[in-house]
């Protein structure tokens, strides 16, 4: 099997609430990411890099690797009631045989992970293991915020 190349973006807050803007509040609801350490997939569109290069002050993004992304999905998928993803629910509700198959079709834009039904959009995470490297309040890579592309899986596998 060939390794296409994805375009699936990983954004994962970092900052709080507290002092924020309304105009950020209101994008990070759009994008479900309402509390720190939540992470979420978005397709790599123009619309969706407006909002991350508005937000780029309270946040990190880059493209996700597949392992990463079937981690996420297996370890820290949930289903809307605060159930876990599994295979069972994947194969018979969404269609494929496994999450494995889930996750490779997600990182290829064959399907929108938003759209998948009764499966919620963000995953929740932990801090990361021994802390963030540098300031969360200083740009990648002098600090944890903004693009910082393919160095986003190290990240969150110290988050999962």
């Amino acid at each position: 099997m060939a390794e296409e190349k994805g375009c699936c973006l990983a954004l994962l807050r970092i900052r709080g609430n507290v002092g924020i803007r309304k105009e950020y509040e209101y994008v990070f609801r759009l994008l479900h990411l309402t509390r720190k350490n939540h992470v979420t997939l978005l397709e790599e569109t123009k619309s969706n890099l407006g909002m991350l290069r508005k937000i780029k002050d309270y946040s990190t993004w880059g493209e996700v690797s597949l392992e990463t992304l079937f981690l996420l999905l297996d370890k820290r998928g949930s289903l809307k009631g605060n159930k876990k993803l599994t295979n069972d629910y994947v194969k018979n509700e969404l269609g494929f045989s496994s999450i494995a198959e889930l996750a490779q079709a997600i990182y290829v834009s064959e399907i929108n992970f938003w759209k998948l039904s009764n499966v919620k959009p963000l995953f929740r995470l932990h801090p990361p293991r021994k802390g963030f490297r540098k300031s969360i309040r200083r740009h990648y890579p002098n600090g944890e915020l903004g693009y910082r592309g393919e160095e986003i899986n190290k990240l969150l596998l110290r988050m999962i």
